[in-house]
């Protein structure tokens, strides 16, 4: 009985693993070429769901089980990769853990300053850091010697950008530049009539302030009236984050009233107009809403110190100290 036993569980052993060699190593054609990304830290379990989902392999338990048993689940490299119409399990599993990526994706974030996309490029792996030692100044001229100013804050597109692995990072700037003038030219293109501004670079530092101030989408078409409206009338902007970007390193996370009082060239407490340069790379909806702003009258708003993220707009200093008082001081 135990040899008949074992012999029964010995043949449902070679059986279960013929399988699971038929599921690994047998080709699957999902009847075209692939592309998978893998982000930073993402491991076995969330891929091999998407290659099943998708038809690229038979079984994602096994693809998953196996990268465990040879300890690869969480060393998966990011980037994209190309796999062929014809792949078996086994050949997407060392595609994956031991070779470079077919291409690397940097995002660039809304709201970033150039300053941080620089650092987030050269972070980047797997891409040629070619512009890594340039100074602002050469790599603007290699990218855009007839650009709009020679300062860069503001004239990059946010976004994600892929390209192949071992490419200069130099296409990231040159393509994220001619992405920020296209939508830049289209905004001005399609611009409210009448708004203060005197070109397109300025609609450019207006989409920046608005970039900062805003917490809620819903929000931004408001903020983009209060500082047209206070332009209108030659009030000061007086928002922190001209400040904060004037303080430049010596901002620690808080803002005091002797920096509000420090004349810097982005203080629009101590100074009218708008900033010399943008204060950060606006997302398309802040160009939106720079070049269209609400036809509110409004003057002020404060934030309503929730978890929405939304401000509240007044008209009058009167009801803004109101705000401040029901919203800041909670009085």
């Amino acid at each position: 009985m135990l040899n008949k036993l074992l012999k029964w569980g010995g043949g449902i052993f070679l059986l279960l693993a013929a399988v699971w060699a038929a599921l690994l190593f047998v080709p699957k054609d999902s009847g075209k070429e692939y592309r998978i990304k893998v982000v930073k830290n993402q491991g076995i379990s969330s891929v091999s769901r998407k290659l099943a989902e998708d038809g690229v392999v038979y079984n994602r338990q096994v693809l998953a089980a196996t990268a465990y048993v040879l300890g690869v689940h969480n060393k998966l490299r990011a980037g994209t990769y190309r796999l062929p119409a014809k792949v078996s399990a086994w050949t997407v599993l060392q595609r994956l853990r031991g070779s470079r990526p077919d291409s690397v994706t940097v995002q660039i974030r809304e709201g970033m300053r150039f300053a941080d996309m620089r650092a987030a490029i050269n972070a980047a792996q797997g891409i040629r850091h070619d512009t890594a030692g340039w100074s602002t100044e050469k790599l603007m001229q290699e990218i855009a010697p007839d650009a709009l100013n020679p300062n860069p804050e503001g004239q990059f597109f946010p976004d994600s950008y892929e390209i192949d692995a071992d490419s200069s990072d130099i296409q990231i700037y040159r393509t994220a530049y001619q992405t920020m003038q296209k939508k830049l030219d289209s905004a001005w293109d399609g611009r409210e009539n009448g708004l203060p501004f005197q070109n397109k670079y300025e609609l450019l530092i207006m989409a920046s302030l608005i970039e900062k101030e805003t917490g809620h989408p819903d929000d931004r078409e408001h903020v983009s009236a209060v500082f047209v409206n206070r332009l209108r009338k030659n009030m000061r902007l007086q928002t922190d984050p001209t400040v904060i970007y004037g303080m430049g390193s010596a901002y620690q996370g808080r803002i005091r009233k002797a920096d509000l009082q420090r004349d810097t060239p982005y203080n629009t407490y101590t100074r009218g107009g708008l900033t010399p340069t943008p204060i950060a790379l606006p997302g398309e909806a802040a160009l939106e809403a720079a070049a269209n702003p609400s036809d509110a009258q409004y003057l002020y708003f404060v934030s309503k110190m929730d978890d929405t993220g939304l401000s509240h707009f007044s008209h009058t200093l009167e009801e803004h100290n109101a705000a401040v008082r029901k919203y800041i001081l909670k009085r």
